[in-house]
């Protein structure tokens, strides 16, 4: 039996290669291009359906899947169709289980650029508003106190500065639709060239990008960190790589597997009587380190 190389890409009709960035025996991960939809099963008519290319890929057996022997590859998370990066699919239904459910406790350690114009006020911050659809836009998140808002927590961490733009790197604990977008337009920083929360300009892209998803093997117990290029996404906001944002510093941080259930929280306080500080904003202050 001739054993075939596999491809490391997913060649699809009518676009470029798609980069697997990693891959074991449970899962593939992608480098998403901008442009892509992971649509709910109504949309499936739309030609940007990610996960419907993948799936006519693989029934008409096309050598990238063929050389794998897949049957089966489903995607555990979203991204927005113009976010760019790590995107995570499972090989079985068993995998899909296994990885939807360390999203849902909070064992995904998620970490995301991000570029914002002029300069936040803080260094680092965490915005902890929560979170509900929007219902005069279709399609759009709002902050929501009510029964309906479910909670949300983004940490942000400024990187560097340009003669315009910051970088900003953003680790989102939960996992609610547009919730870096969202929270970085409360914080007063919207996210450069958003169409939902901020403003468009010509020559330019949505600055958000995925770069990083760790987790601990469910088989092996063993850490995984899935890292995606970024170097093409800075030069397009000018950012020089400087040492120091050669050193990745989001790829050295090391994964510190959780134990079930570590992640999960008691319901957002909105009010310092609460336990738990938290500005009439949504933030969280920092520790005075006095």
């Amino acid at each position: 039996m001739v054993r075939m190389a596999k491809p490391n890409f997913i060649e699809l009709p009518g676009c470029e290669p798609i980069q697997i960035i990693f891959e074991d025996r449970s899962v593939i991960a992608i480098d998403k291009p901008r442009g892509w939809m992971l649509v709910p099963d109504s949309w499936r008519k739309t030609n940007w359906n990610l996960q419907t290319a993948i799936d006519s890929s693989i029934r008409a057996d096309d050598f990238w899947a063929r050389s794998r022997n897949l049957r089966y590859l489903r995607h555990v998370h979203r991204l927005d169709a113009d976010t760019s990066g790590v995107m995570l699919f499972a090989k079985s239904e068993g995998a899909m289980r296994a990885m939807g459910e360390r999203f849902e406790s909070r064992r995904m350690e998620k970490t995301y650029l991000a570029v914002i114009e002029g300069v936040p006020k803080e260094k680092e911050w965490t915005c902890e508003l929560p979170i509900g659809p929007d219902p005069k836009n279709f399609g759009k998140m709002r902050v929501d106190y009510s029964e309906e808002g479910k909670e949300a927590e983004t940490h942000f961490r400024v990187l560097t500065s340009n003669e315009r733009f910051t970088l900003i790197e953003a680790s989102p604990l939960t996992g609610r639709t547009h919730q870096i977008r969202l929270h970085l337009a409360e914080s007063g920083s919207p996210i450069m060239c958003d169409e939902i929360y901020g403003r468009v300009e010509k020559g330019f892209r949505l600055g958000l990008r995925a770069v990083r998803l760790a987790y601990q093997d469910t088989f092996t117990r063993r850490p995984v960190n899935i890292i995606a290029p970024a170097d093409e996404f800075l030069r397009e906001f000018n950012f020089k790589l400087t040492p120091e944002l050669q050193s990745a510093k989001w790829v050295r941080r090391a994964f510190v597997p959780k134990e079930k259930g570590q992640g999960e929280k008691p319901p957002l306080p909105i009010n310092k009587d609460s336990s738990r500080e938290v500005l009439a904003d949504g933030h969280r202050p920092r520790p005075n380190k006095n």
